[in-house]
């Protein structure tokens, strides 16, 4: 385990974290770059105010990578719905001609994938994510 990853809180001492990965709704490329810009800073903003942190990120036209830390008590089903609900709402207020390229105006797809990070495939991960506007 690498030292500096590990959080000291006032209860705990920790190193937890999530590569959450979800989709437009039926997978649509409708991600442009201006888009795709606000987003990320978007998802930055509701981490902070959510109170956890985005070590990684990359949004393609047509899904979003996370790398996400966060404290134990925050769980990562809270952490998916507060990046896509939020992100969702204020998108689509942001740039409505999006809900007309999707079926009832619905950005994200339900559903979402999700895997816990341990801290020898952090770098692993982090990398992975980092690379995939260049994978095409």
């Amino acid at each position: 385990m690498k030292k500096d990853n590990i959080i000291h809180a006032r209860t705990c001492v920790y190193n937890v974290n999530y590569h959450i990965v979800w989709s437009t709704k039926y997978r649509k490329e409708v991600l442009t770059e201006n888009i795709q810009s606000y987003l990320k800073s978007l998802f930055n903003e509701i981490a902070h105010d959510k109170d956890f942190k985005i070590a990684a990120m990359e949004i393609m036209p047509d899904h979003v990578h996370v790398f996400v830390s966060a404290h134990p008590k925050i769980s990562p089903s809270y952490i998916a719905k507060m990046l896509k609900g939020i992100s969702a709402r204020k998108t689509l207020m942001q740039y409505p001609e999006l809900a007309k390229q999707l079926w009832k105006g619905h950005l994200w797809n339900s559903s979402f994938y999700i895997e816990t990070i341990g801290s020898i495939s952090e770098d692993v991960i982090k990398k992975y994510i980092e690379n995939q506007k260049t994978r095409g």
